[in-house]
């Protein structure tokens, strides 16, 4: 399967934004992106920019920790799920999780090592890390064809405006 590896050094919230914008510009329909980090790294922050670029408001995009998933209705389709506190794979998938990967969705699952065995081969894998100061450290992976694609688009499009 081909892969593909970016890394990003966002020294400011506004560098996240970009990443994200940037991000959103890349990604193919029916996406399903796995999101790692502690908590505080910035996995739902991340979220919010991308779904602001897809037309959400980001003061609707919240931590879908308690309720385990949200729909925002931009184009396309987001949804947004938190496997935090999910007790296993078989939990997750009596979510019905499964239903809206594929096109024209776009699915962000936070926690996402914790349902790995779940999740579509091809898809995009991104750890952020906490670094010196607001800094973070996304380690972006596309596996599968399309999702490297993107990933090599986006680390285009992160050089030509750094």
């Amino acid at each position: 399967m081909t892969h593909a590896h970016f890394t990003f050094r966002a020294a400011a919230e506004a560098d996240t934004e970009r990443l994200g914008r940037a991000l959103a510009q890349v990604l193919p329909e029916g996406s399903v992106v796995a999101l790692e980090g502690a908590l505080g790294a910035g996995k739902t922050r991340f979220v919010q920019a991308i779904a602001a670029a897809c037309g959400v408001d980001r003061r609707d995009v919240v931590s879908p920790t308690f309720v385990l998933v949200h729909e925002y209705a931009g184009t396309p389709p987001i949804y947004h799920v938190d496997a935090y506190r999910l007790r296993d794979e078989d939990e997750f998938l009596q979510l019905g999780v499964h239903e809206c990967f594929g096109p024209p969705n776009l699915v962000f699952i936070e926690w996402a090592e914790r349902v790995a065995g779940c999740l579509p081969d091809e898809r995009l894998e991104i750890s952020i890390q906490i670094t010196e100061g607001d800094g973070r450290q996304f380690e972006i992976v596309g596996r599968g064809a399309p999702c490297s694609a993107a990933v090599e688009e986006l680390e285009e499009r992160m050089k030509d405006e750094g």
